[in-house]
């Protein structure tokens, strides 16, 4: 006996897999901080998930996170104050501070911080600064105030070229430096590196010495971090940035820490799949806030 499927019915089944992973609406928006605007994105209910992107890039570098950690958690990305639709510095701030009040605003008592490189960095200021406010730690390639990093960018040629308005020069010496050229070796994933890269030039070059660093720094106070910390590192990332997961192994209480194979700086991007298994994994095992 063959049994015919209704047209309604067969158009149903072939759809269901879209309606399983339909995504999340995103609701966005800016908040007031200290002598300017931040811009924001968010989606999903649950516990809170901030995610803080890298320096030269904006919260569209969690594109391949966004909308599957929404799924299970509320997610929220914005721009730190220098970069994407976010202000430009024109005073004295505290990235940790902006962030702090973004969270304010926005009615969250208490967050999961997943951050990358520079959002790595903040995440952990933040934590030391706010303890109460954080359930879980995931620091990404993190960087780390107080860490003394040589340098293995060029920074006097970038400069040179910024003063000269050559924005395209600056962006091709970061892309070529060893925190990117990973990622740039991907022939998918090169372009919208790129373009995140060349559309965040110009201000995250603006000022930079207007952003005022934690004291006492936290590569000092690690010891102090009481929340759940998974650090995340690439295999192919830069020796300082994996001689800082180190450290917060060595020095943060419980932490624990997963190396993705074959992945360089920008592991989230790199190799998204790996990275989105990892961290789900410790955020689902985690008590409900």
């Amino acid at each position: 006996m063959r049994i015919r499927l209704a047209p309604a019915l067969f158009i149903l089944l072939l759809l269901f897999p879209a309606l399983t992973f339909a995504q999340k609406s995103v609701k966005s928006g800016t908040v007031d901080v200290n002598g300017g605007k931040l811009f924001y994105e968010e989606a999903g209910t649950g516990d809170a998930v901030v995610l803080i992107h890298g320096g030269q890039l904006d919260r569209r570098m969690w594109d391949d996170q966004f909308q599957l950690f929404a799924e299970r958690f509320r997610v929220i990305r914005y721009d730190v104050r220098n970069y994407g639709k976010s202000d430009t510095a024109t005073q004295v701030y505290a990235s940790e501070e902006d962030l702090y009040a973004l969270l304010k605003q926005l009615d969250v008592e208490k967050a999961h911080l997943v951050g990358l490189s520079l959002g790595g960095r903040i995440a952990i200021d933040f934590t030391l600064a706010h303890p109460e406010m954080v359930s879980a730690l995931v620091p990404v390639g993190a960087g780390m105030t107080g860490f003394s990093m040589p340098d293995n960018f060029p920074w006097e040629e970038s400069l040179d070229a910024a003063q000269r308005g050559d924005f395209a020069k600056v962006t091709e010496l970061w892309l070529k430096s060893g925190f990117m050229a990973p990622a740039m070796e991907n022939p998918k994933l090169a372009p919208r590196v790129r373009q995140l890269s060349m559309e965040n030039t110009k201000d995250w070059m603006s000022n930079p010495l207007l952003e005022r660093r934690m004291k006492p720094p936290a590569v000092e106070r690690l010891g102090e971090i009481r929340a759940p910390t998974l650090i995340v590192a690439g295999s192919r990332d830069v020796l300082n940035i994996q001689a800082i997961a180190g450290i917060l192994q060595a020095r943060v209480p419980g932490a624990r820490t997963v190396v993705i194979p074959g992945a360089g700086h920008m592991v989230n991007m790199e190799k998204p799949e790996e990275f989105n298994r990892v961290v789900l994994e410790f955020l689902r095992g985690l008590p409900k806030n």
